[in-house]
C-alpha cells in the first residue's frame, strides 16, 4: 500500500511538474510571438542573428543598420518574479541597454530591450520626418508593456534618455501596472532654448528643411550620426506631457531609480529631480558628480560595451566634447545601485 501510495505521489508530482513547465513556455511563445510579430509588421520582414545568444530573443532584420540594433528579450525559460521593461533614447537602438539588461538578466530576472519607430534603420528618412513619430513610440510602449505581463509577476518599466521619457509618460497615464520605473540620463528637461522653439509656429516644418534627408550611416554602427531636428521636437512634446501630468497632481506613487550625471548637458539634471519631488514613493538617486565628466550618452556604456560598438576612430581629427563615445567609469557602482533598487523593490 505504502509502495503504491508513493507511486502515485511521485506520479502527481511529476504531472504537475510538466504542467507548469508546458504553463511556462506558452507563456513564454505568447511573448515571444507577439514581439516577433511587432517587429515584422513594421520592418517588413524579420529573419534569425547571424550570432544568436542562449537566453536570449532577438529580433534582426536586413531592414536594420546590423543585428547590433535588434530588439532583444534576455530570458531565463520561464516567467520570473520581476520582469523589466527598457526604451532606448533618441537616434540610438537598443545596444546602449545591453550592460544594464544584461545585469538584471544575471540577477535572475526576464528582460525586455525594444526598439522604437525610426530608429537603427537603413532607411530613416520618412519615420523621422513622421508627424506620428511620438505616438508611434507611445503605442510601442503600450503594446511591449501589454506582451510583458507573460514574462514576469512584478512589472518595472524604464529607459534611456527618451525611453526614460516615454516610460515616465506612459507610468503617469497608466498608475498601478508598473512597479516601480527606472531612469538613466532620463530626458525630462531639454535646454531651454530647445524647448523655447519647439513652441514656435511653424519650427516643425523648418526642422524638416534642417534635416534634409536623413543620415543613418556614421562612425557609430548603433546610432546615427546626429539628432533628428524634427524628431527632438517630437521628444519636447513627450516632456510637455509629463510636465502636465505633474503639474496636474497625477499620482506617482511608486519607487524610481535615477541615474544622471550633473555633467550631461543633453538632458539636465534639474528634469529628474522635479520628478523626484514629484513622486510620493522612494527615491533612489546615483547622481554622478560634475567632476567626473561623464557626458549624456556615455552614462549607460561600460568598457566591455565601448569595445563591442566598434566606433570607427580613423581619421577623426579634432573632435568636439561627448561626440566620441567614452565608458563611465562609475558604470559598475551604478549597475550595483540598481540592482539593490530592485532586489528591495
Amino acid at each position: 500500500m505504502k509502495s503504491l501510495f508513493t507511486t502515485l505521489l511521485l506520479g502527481l508530482t511529476l504531472a504537475f511538474y510538466v504542467s507548469g513547465s508546458v504553463l511556462n513556455a506558452q507563456s513564454l511563445d505568447t511573448a515571444f510571438d507577439r514581439f516577433a510579430q511587432i517587429y515584422q509588421q513594421e520592418l517588413g520582414s524579420t529573419q534569425g542573428c547571424q550570432e544568436p545568444k542562449l537566453q536570449e530573443f532577438a529580433v534582426c532584420s536586413s531592414a536594420l543598420r546590423g543585428d547590433g540594433n535588434a530588439p532583444y528579450i534576455l530570458h531565463h525559460g520561464k516567467p520570473t518574479d520581476k520582469v523589466i521593461v527598457l526604451f532606448h533614447g533618441l537616434s540610438d537602438s537598443p545596444f546602449f541597454l545591453r550592460s544594464i539588461a544584461g545585469a538584471f538578466h544575471l540577477e535572475g530576472y526576464n528582460v525586455v530591450v525594444a526598439l522604437l519607430p525610426g530608429h537603427g534603420l537603413l532607411n530613416a528618412d520618412a519615420d523621422m520626418q513622421d508627424s506620428e513619430l511620438a505616438n508611434r513610440w507611445r503605442k510601442r510602449v503600450a503594446d511591449i508593456s501589454e506582451l510583458a505581463i507573460n514574462l514576469g509577476d512584478s512589472k518595472y518599466i524604464g529607459g534611456f534618455s527618451t525611453g526614460g521619457a516615454l516610460a515616465t509618460e506612459y507610468v503617469l497615464k497608466q498608475p498601478g501596472e508598473y512597479k516601480g520605473l527606472l531612469l538613466f540620463s532620463g530626458a525630462l528637461r531639454l535646454d531651454s532654448t530647445v524647448e523655447t522653439l519647439a513652441n514656435v509656429w511653424g519650427m516643425r516644418w523648418v526642422a524638416k528643411l534642417m534635416d534634409g534627408d536623413y543620415q543613418t550611416a556614421g562612425r557609430n554602427p548603433v546610432k546615427y550620426p546626429k539628432v533628428s531636428t524634427y524628431a527632438a521636437l517630437q521628444l519636447v512634446d513627450v516632456i510637455s506631457s509629463v510636465r502636465e501630468k505633474i503639474k496636474q497632481k497625477s499620482v506617482l506613487n511608486l519607487p524610481i531609480f535615477v541615474a544622471h550625471s550633473q555633467a550631461d548637458a543633453t538632458t539636465l539634471i534639474q528634469g529628474v529631480k522635479d520628478l523626484m519631488a514629484a513622486n510620493q514613493g522612494q527615491n533612489k538617486f546615483f547622481e554622478i558628480p560634475l567632476s567626473e565628466n561623464v557626458c549624456h550618452a556615455d552614462l549607460v556604456i561600460s568598457d566591455t560595451q565601448l569595445q563591442d560598438m566598434h566606433y570607427d576612430m580613423s581619421n577623426l581629427g579634432e573632435v568636439e566634447a561627448c561626440s566620441v563615445p567614452q565608458a563611465n567609469p562609475l558604470h559598475t557602482a551604478m549597475i550595483a545601485a540598481a540592482i539593490t533598487y530592485l532586489n528591495e523593490n
